[in-house]
């Protein structure tokens, strides 16, 4: 079978920044850029050069820029009614962009024409001539797309046709058939891609696919313009956009080239799959959201097995419970452990202790996750924490320093800043320290002290850092009384680790998670462990630190 190649188009930066929350600077533009070219994406939507400043100066400063592969489109709408495309400010912006594609979009639906931009039909075809023709002659490659085209097809077949036969004679490379409001079904884009594709084979411009996702079907809905012929796939990356989003090239990049391998689509670069799981997430961290866990193929949770059950499978044959490998995509696979977990968890989980012939250790193990979870604690996302369980079980934990006491105070001064001061004494090798720290809130604070105590004697501390906090209530039915979990993760210039610590006082449950973090950290630096008596650190209590 003969590859077929498939375009991705990327409108992540202009589509995609339309989505509730979602602005980016000028220089995470340019980055986004510059990381999509790197896997292979063939267009890159910059923005409407007349929309605003930014998008203007980007289309100016990416030409600094050299990409490998992919073509900079500047994206805009057809010329206003009664107005000549040299006269018209969007037509000159487009092509003064300097962009070597542009992307035009225009009506498709009847109604839309008569009710919203209020032309005669005859009228937004010359409209629709008229721009594509005007920046085909100013040396841009055009991309038509034909908005509202399922719902203006279904209403009125005879005048899609019309419309779409307008941009290709005028011009367009693609005509991309766009499900704007996200209504149709997979069958019904199979069928009007069909219909749209045969219609314009006398005129030999091919077409494309745009599908947004209110239905929660944007992906199923791009592959099935793809079978039926679309040979551009255009969507954001994780599938960002207005309103319920657009399709996540993500998945659909992973659907076409893995799980469709045998049907050979060609697309991006080879070996490009393997960098989704880091594209998806540099999108997520420009763009200053949280990553969505259960985001197939590259969220967190994608490949994390959590049931006793399936873990063992798992151990037994991966293809028992994972359709595909993980680093197809640059995923992992996770083994996560709870009260659901069974001893194929704890030795999934703790193969660097080599404890597969301890069934014991499993047992006291799994009972203590089991108890600590009951209390509150969980696992999946502090990973540090679980392996200080595990020693403490194997009577392999000895604290680095003892907690004698701490006390944390905040003041309120009028017309100052709140300030917050933690005093923190120890016990490290046989000798008393006392610090006191300053910070922004009381668990910055103690963290101050902290360090201020421990540097002099694990001078490793100094290149660790926390990276995030977070608090959850977890029996909220208890009200002011509830019992607080704290997850921190902290990082150095390796790893990335975190912590968890669980009381009915916040800040307790962040000396628990903090004392952790230190402990995890001081452990990883100092490979030698020093054995517990017997019998000690078993549970993990406050005191333990």
């Amino acid at each position: 079978m003969s590859a077929v190649d498939i375009q991705i188009y990327d409108t992540t930066l202009r589509d995609g920044a339309q989505g509730e929350g979602i602005s980016f600077s000028l220089v995470d533009k340019l980055q986004i850029a510059e990381r999509l070219d790197e896997i292979g994406v063939n267009y890159i939507e910059g923005g409407y050069p007349l929309s605003n400043d930014k998008d203007a100066e980007f289309f100016r400063r990416v030409q600094e820029l050299e990409f490998e592969h992919a073509k900079i489109c500047a994206f805009g709408m057809t010329r206003r009614r009664g107005v000549k495309p040299p006269d018209d400010i969007g037509m000159i912006a487009l092509r003064d962009s300097q962009a070597p594609a542009c992307t035009v979009v225009g009506k498709t639906h009847d109604f839309h024409v008569t009710e919203v931009l209020r032309v005669t039909l005859e009228e937004n075809l010359a409209m629709i001539r008229d721009s594509v023709g005007f920046l085909v002659a100013s040396g841009r490659e055009l991309i038509y797309d034909a908005e509202h085209f399922f719902d203006g097809w279904k209403a009125n077949p005879e005048y899609a046709t019309a419309t779409i036969h307008a941009a290709a004679e005028a011009g367009a490379t693609i005509v991309v058939l766009c499900d704007t409001n996200g209504g149709s079904m997979p069958e019904e884009i199979h069928e009007l891609t069909e219909a749209a594709r045969k219609a314009l084979e006398e005129v030999n411009v091919p077409v494309g696919i745009h599908c947004h996702n209110d239905c929660d079907l944007a992906i199923a809905n791009s592959l099935a313009g793809v079978a039926a012929g679309a040979v551009q796939v255009q969507g954001t990356i994780n599938g960002v956009g207005e309103r319920c989003g657009n399709a996540d090239l993500v998945s659909v990049i992973s659907n076409l080239a893995i799980k469709k391998s045998s049907e050979n689509y060609r697309l991006l670069f080879p070996g490009a799959t393997s960098h989704l799981t880091e594209l998806s997430r540099f999108i997520y961290e420009t763009a200053n959201m949280n990553w969505r866990s259960s985001q197939p193929f590259v969220g967190q949770s994608a490949f994390a097995h959590k049931g006793g059950m399936h873990v063992h499978a798992v151990a037994r044959a991966t293809s028992s419970y994972e359709h595909m490998k993980p680093e197809q995509v640059g995923n992992e696979r996770r083994i996560l452990v709870s009260e659901l977990s069974g001893r194929s968890n704890i030795v999934a989980t703790t193969t660097k202790f080599n404890l597969e012939h301890d069934p014991a250790l499993q047992t006291k193990i799994l009972n203590e996750v089991v108890r600590l979870e009951n209390e509150g604690y969980q696992f999946e996302a502090a990973g540090a924490s679980f392996d200080l369980l595990v020693k403490r079980c194997a009577g392999k934990f000895q604290p680095h320093f003892t907690r004698i006491k701490y006390h944390v105070g905040v003041a309120a001064e009028a017309g100052r800043d709140l300030i917050t001061e933690a005093t923190v004494k120890l016990e490290i090798d046989g000798k008393q320290i006392h610090e006191v720290g300053e910070g922004d809130g009381p668990v910055n604070a103690l963290d101050e002290a902290l360090r201020k105590a421990l540097i002099q004697r694990y001078p490793t501390l100094r290149d660790m850092k926390l990276v995030d906090y977070r608090v959850r209530v977890v029996n909220f039915e208890a009200g002011t009384a509830a019992r607080i979990r704290v997850i921190i993760e902290s990082s150095d210039n390796q790893d990335v680790w975190g912590t968890v610590g669980v009381s009915e006082n916040i800040i307790e449950a962040s000396w628990i998670a903090l004392v952790d973090a230190l402990e995890y950290k001081i452990y990883k630096d100092v490979p030698e462990e020093v054995a517990e008596p017997p019998g000690v650190g078993v549970s993990v209590s406050p005191a333990d630190g």
